[in-house]
């Protein structure tokens, strides 16, 4: 097979007309050569840290939206469906994925649960690790969030290092606005990686103190505008990754979107496809292609170093994509659950107190990082209830593993005014988060999850929607386009109910993330992140 076009040379800096000669799989030949092609030709794009289940797809129809944007592989760290179903999980995500022509690059959860202040599914620890690390279908240590235990050098956690230097795979971290001492202590364990990073000025420490930073463009998390000025002079050690990819913004672009924007600002296209394609390969030693003789030949078609547009792709000589139309095909898989709490009253989501301030958590829009502020409290017959007026609703997280009372706190910049949003995808241990205008929408909401064992819904006086997860309560047994519409959908209603945030269930989604600083509530109740306590709703 020949394939001409415009051949871009990210390594030598180079663009010249040619052709690239496709043999078996790899690449046979480049050589220039006169024709009246007008794409480019470039190596794929790489996802280079992502977790395919806040896809709320499984692998198999992740991977069918994602090649007609260009990708070719993703790092992907199977942290959330590990936190529901162990082992057990992280096997059925590498599995799916092989039955698929993109390159699914899977880690080992390193924090599984994340901590020990909230309820999840399954524990992975130590000896697991030592298992997973052994497995040629495991690439890397996923994201060390317990950053914690790497400084004050807890055992368990320093030991699931140990087991990936023992096997010479790379370390991703997680330490968010962790600086000076500290992180020169967290990388010195061996972690090599970040994609939390925030501000201008985290990002360069941990460049300068030898950390490859991972430029973060998600759904909720959106950190391109802060650090993409970093590029120019660290591209060689910068990468690209979405983290967490909603449905519908899937369908919209993926890496290819990030490149236009960086070369929009101007910067060195040479540059952006380095972070873009070259580096998360060489980094995590991923068996893809870089469009160079002898690899397998993983490569694109765009229709310019502008836009970024994909005309095709192909992985392993295949074509597998083609003007936005998707040859990946379905595959059948068993679905796995873990559900097992009962339905709820409205009595089980209030909260008595006499106290006349609360403690409030502060969403903030396109951040996983919340502030803690202050509130006068709204009490009815001795219940602390939502003040929609002001915007400080109240929030329930109901531990989905077993029958246990709901964690109640509140939170600012929901913005309903009236009904309920609520999502059984709650990072990290996917318990079900709801946010709501009252105590009767919050039960209304939190009982129609538990009726489909998983899902995401919007409630109000008059209307239900969900759409259901039944795949470990995360992930949908449907076609993208299918699940990116009704996602869609939700989102609007959300949205018609008063909420201000661009993705309000992306955002939900990470108010029960302790791991992320400040506030925040998990399962067992309200969380200080920056100090890793419990804290009180009620000031006296």
């Amino acid at each position: 097979m020949i394939v001409k076009g415009n051949i871009v040379d990210i390594k030598k800096q180079q663009i010249f007309k040619g052709e690239v000669e496709v043999f078996e799989g790899k690449i046979k030949a480049i050589r220039k050569a006169e024709h009246s092609e007008e794409g480019y030709i470039l190596p794929g794009f790489v996802d280079a840290h992502i977790h395919i289940e806040s896809s709320m797809l499984v692998p198999s129809e992740f991977a069918k939206i994602a090649v007609t944007h260009g990708t070719v592989a993703t790092v992907s760290d199977p942290h959330e469906i590990a936190n529901v179903l162990g082992v057990k999980g992280v096997d059925f995500m590498i599995e799916n994925g092989k039955k698929t022509p993109l390159k699914f690059n899977f880690g080992a959860p390193s924090c599984v649960p994340a901590t020990s202040f909230e309820s999840a599914g399954a524990i992975i620890d130590s000896d697991d690790i030592q298992k997973m690390m052994a497995n040629p279908d495991i690439k890397y240590l996923a994201e060390m969030m317990n950053y914690p235990g790497v400084l004050f050098e807890d055992e368990e956690v320093m030991r699931k290092i140990a087991w990936a230097k023992h096997y010479n795979k790379p370390i991703d971290g997680h330490a968010p606005g962790v600086r000076g001492e500290d992180i020169t202590k967290y990388i010195s364990a061996g972690i090599s990686t970040d994609h939390e990073c925030f501000t201008y000025e985290e990002g360069l420490e941990k460049l300068q103190k030898g950390m490859k930073v991972i430029v973060r463009e998600g759904s909720a998390a959106k950190n391109f505008e802060a650090l993409i000025s970093l590029l120019p002079e660290h591209y060689e050690h910068m990468m690209f990754c979405s983290d967490d990819k909603h449905p519908d913004d899937l369908l919209l672009g993926h890496i290819n979107q990030l490149c236009a924007r960086a070369v929009a600002k101007e910067l060195n296209v040479f540059q952006v496809l380095q972070v873009a394609c070259v580096n998360p390969v060489e980094h995590y030693n991923l068996d893809v292609g870089l469009l160079q003789e002898g690899d397998d030949a993983d490569f694109v078609i765009v229709d310019s170093l502008e836009d970024f547009n994909v005309l095709q792709t192909y992985i392993n000589g295949d074509l597998v994509a083609e003007n936005g139309q998707s040859f990946v095909k379905h595959v059948d898989f068993e679905v796995l659950n873990n559900f097992h709490t009962s339905k709820k009253k409205v009595s089980d989501f209030e909260f008595h107190s006499a106290s006349e301030k609360i403690r409030v958590i502060e969403a903030l829009d396109g951040e996983l990082v919340t502030n803690e502020i202050e509130s006068n409290s709204l009490i009815q017959g001795g219940n602390l209830i939502s003040n929609i007026h002001n915007d400080v609703l109240k929030m329930t997280v109901v531990n989905r593993y077993k029958n246990s009372e709901p964690a109640i706190a509140f939170i600012k910049n929901f913005g309903l005014k009236e009904g309920a949003i609520a999502s059984s995808v709650g990072h990290d241990s996917h318990n079900i988060i709801a946010v709501g205008a009252s105590d009767e929408m919050i039960c209304k909401a939190v009982n129609l999850l538990i009726e489909n064992k998983g899902g995401i819904c919007a409630v109000n006086s008059s209307v239900e929607k969900v759409v259901p997860l039944p795949v470990a309560g995360i992930m949908s047994d449907q076609p993208a386009e299918i699940i990116g519409k009704q996602y869609a959908e939700l989102d609007q209603m959300a949205k018609e109910m008063g909420s201000k945030l661009r993705a309000p269930y992306m955002t939900l989604s990470f108010m029960a993330l302790l791991v992320i600083p400040s506030l925040k509530l998990s399962d067992k109740g309200l969380f200080n992140g920056s100090t890793f306590e419990f804290t009180s709703l009620e000031i006296k």
